[in-house]
């Protein structure tokens, strides 16, 4: 195998066996695995192609060469986004993802590819979530890349944004796996989230340049947030959600499955709740999630703690004292804010007493509540608590406390 995708030429037969019209994924990686390369399947014949289960009219199309003009401008518009190829003959390729039934004969990155083969952990859920959600995936995927995981997820609004920024408050790496092109951005809104994920972290995408983000295309990237992934943590997801598709391949992929548990009169616990009672992995700390890895990943989390902190070394995850040895960053993240809390005023410190995780509160009500104190005492008041990170401030003049 080659260490690079190779020669512009390499590459360009790699895009066009990508851009065959009607070839599709499946099929593609099936001819990999006979005729080894994609120069030996343009070399090919009609007949022979058909022999290895190709239609009549692809393989006339792989014959004739008629995706290489595509592949050629292909290649500049990757050149121009400052992307990469990564085929799956590239040793950047993911182990785990060449597992899967169908891989992705290439992938398209933004940012940095290292990443591709780093022990990954994917955090998904659903698009519209609780406030209790959207602190949860925060808060643990934060965790998990301070302990030096990284963070996988789809980059859509809701429990996958949450994710992304988490990792990225935490200064650690992330993932996005993308539904469209890299050089697209979708949801809009995320905008300068792509930006910074490409700059920190990966942009991902087995989508040709430039396209739209089309619904079909969510439960076919799904395959890959789970199968680069050593483990799938769902975080709300109603009955027929997306979460549950990315679980149930995870399932089928051999990965391991977290699941975060919520109110059982809400529509978007049925998810993960339903995932706990089928054998998945109930999460309640990150530290749920490590004793679910593999020995020698829980072994470099360990090390890695111990490097960063002057403390006892850990012999094992099931040692006496564990829980707060292997806190990690994740712990000191808290310690950072019960210090801050000591430099905090009255009114502040009343704020933060009364604003909840789970359920945000309206600012009238807050006025209302905060007697002794004017509106522009509590607006200031807000806004210092805001900056500090402390509480976040929701659509509609709405606040939580930030966990």
């Amino acid at each position: 195998m080659a260490s690079r995708a190779g020669s512009q030429e390499a590459l360009l037969h790699w895009l066009a066996l990508r851009l065959v019209p009607g070839l599709g994924t499946a099929n593609a990686f099936r001819l990999l695995q006979k005729l080894r390369t994609p120069e030996a399947i343009f070399h090919s014949s009609v007949s022979e192609l058909e022999g290895f289960g190709v239609r009549g009219a692809v393989a006339q199309s792989i014959v004739s060469g008629v995706s290489f003009e595509d592949a050629a401008a292909e290649a500049d518009k990757v050149k121009a986004a400052g992307a990469e190829i990564v085929t799956l003959h590239d040793v950047r390729y993911p182990e785990s993802l060449k597992e899967i039934y169908d891989p992705p004969i290439l992938l398209y990155a933004r940012g940095r590819v290292d990443l591709l083969r780093s022990f990954q952990i994917a955090i998904v859920g659903s698009r519209r979530p609780s406030t209790y959600g959207t602190a949860v995936a925060e808060k643990l995927a934060g965790e998990l890349a301070a302990a030096g995981l990284v963070i996988v997820s789809g980059m859509a609004r809701g429990i996958d944004t949450a994710a992304h920024r988490g990792a990225l408050k935490a200064g650690g790496d992330t993932v996005a796996v993308l539904g469209c092109g890299v050089d697209v951005v979708y949801p809009t809104d995320n905008r300068k989230m792509a930006a910074e994920i490409a700059a920190r972290g990966l942009l991902v995408s087995e989508f040709p340049m430039g396209s739209p983000a089309f619904p079909q295309n969510f439960p076919i990237r799904n395959r890959i947030i789970s199968g680069m992934s050593a483990g799938v943590m769902v975080v709300e997801g109603a009955q027929y959600s997306g979460s549950l598709i990315t679980a149930r391949l995870a399932l089928d992929q051999g990965r391991e499955v977290f699941a975060v548990p919520g109110n059982i009169v809400s529509k978007l616990s049925w998810g993960p709740n339903l995932l706990i009672k089928q054998g998945a992995t109930l999460v309640q700390e990150w530290k749920d999630v490590v004793e679910a890895l593999p020995t020698p990943v829980r072994r470099m989390i360990c090390e890695g703690q111990r490097e960063g902190r002057e403390e006892q070394p850990l012999s094992s995850l099931s040692d006496e004292g564990r829980d707060e040895t292997l806190g990690g960053a994740a712990a000191s993240l808290f310690d950072v804010a019960g210090k801050a809390n000591g430099s905090l005023s009255p009114l502040q410190r009343r704020l933060l007493d009364f604003l909840r995780l789970d359920v945000s509160t309206h600012i009238d009500e807050l006025i209302e509540k905060m007697e002794q104190a004017s509106p522009s005492e509590i607006i200031a008041a807000l806004c210092e608590l805001e900056l500090a990170g402390h509480i976040r401030q929701l659509p509609g003049k709405s606040f939580v406390r930030v966990w």
